[in-house]
């Protein structure tokens, strides 16, 4: 039996990751912040069968004691600052812990192998936010990175942290450059989240208005569950390398409230959105699509879950809650 250990297991993407895990019979351990950390038992309901360690990116001491007492085939490191407003607010923080974050993780890997360095294979979650202000479109694994925030230079230097330990040390370490990714279970703090949440309450009557920022800003958006089938396919190769994983396809902001709003029967949503400044980023990532030709050709992954059906499925799934919490 396999085993895992992945930080940032509450997340959307730790969540579905280890589900994967458990179904193709690994043993799964996550790292956890905090005693009281309000997702805990989120944790224990969706994944009773995952073992927890008490464990913080900004302290390797605690890193090292839940590799060692997990002794993982494979480390996933999902943990970070996710959202991208917040790292303008907390730059320091988010660097602490979204860039030498990784650094910690892949030092204590390193120490804990010992003369095996590749005893260990390694997942580094990069993100589509490193581009920033895209040099090329579409972008790939070699396209110039220019980040546009704080949690974009954090990512930038976690990413080249990874390649630099494969390149030194002969771990086999992967960057996984995903773009952005939704499900049911995003933070509602993030814009697709809160236009779903939106929508749903709109829909049953408990809200008349959604302010947003930038509505023209451009993703690739694909859904959370795929993605972390490719996070799995990079671990099983030969050896560690960096993949692009995406859609290929870009919509806006716009066009996820096309959707959204025609899935609860309402064609013309400008009632029910104003923007507001406060929203708007102070360094705009406008346009970002993936080219996700290496992933399809080595990994032989490809998402399965269209535009349209990923955000009928956050809208659905945000309808019940909403009508579940009555």
């Amino acid at each position: 039996m396999p085993t895992a250990l992945i930080t940032g297991i509450t997340g959307q993407d730790g969540l579905y990751l280890a589900e994967l895990l458990l179904e193709k019979g690994y043993e799964v351990h996550g790292v956890i912040r905090g005693q009281n950390n309000p997702k805990l038992d989120l944790v224990h309901t969706l994944l009773p069968d995952v073992r927890l360690h008490n464990g913080d990116l900004t302290d390797m001491s605690s890193l090292i004691r839940a590799l060692r007492d997990s002794d993982p085939d494979e480390v996933y490191n999902l943990g970070a600052v996710s959202f991208v407003a917040y790292s303008w607010e907390n730059a320091q923080l988010t660097t602490d812990v979204t860039a030498k974050g990784v650094l910690n993780m892949l030092e204590a890997v390193r120490l804990h192998t010992g003369d095996k360095p590749a005893g260990i294979r390694f997942y580094q979650a990069s993100s589509s936010e490193m581009f920033g202000k895209v040099q090329e479109v579409p972008q790939h694994e070699h396209t110039l990175l220019w980040p546009r925030s704080p949690y974009g230079v954090s990512k930038v230097f976690g990413h080249y942290m990874t390649i630099n330990y494969r390149e030194s040390y002969g771990m086999h370490a992967s960057s996984g450059i995903l773009f952005n990714h939704e499900s049911p279970r995003r933070g509602p703090e993030f814009v697709t989240r809160k236009i779903s949440e939106a929508v749903a309450r709109i829909k049953l009557g408990l809200q008349d208005e959604l302010v947003l920022g930038n509505l023209d800003a451009e993703r690739d958006w694909g859904f959370a569950g795929d993605y972390v089938e490719a996070m799995w396919l990079m671990l099983q190769q030969p050896q560690g390398d960096d993949y692009v994983v995406a859609t290929g396809e870009t919509h806006s902001i716009r066009d996820f409230l096309d959707e959204a709003f025609r899935h609860i029967g309402v064609d013309d949503w400008a009632t029910y959105v104003r923007q507001d400044p406060r929203f708007m980023r102070p360094a705009e990532v406008d346009r970002l699509i993936g080219d996700a030709s290496k992933a399809r050709e080595v990994l032989g992954w490809k998402p399965r879950v269209s535009f349209p059906e990923l955000v009928a499925m956050m809208v659905d799934a945000d309808l019940a809650a909403t009508r579940g919490g009555w």
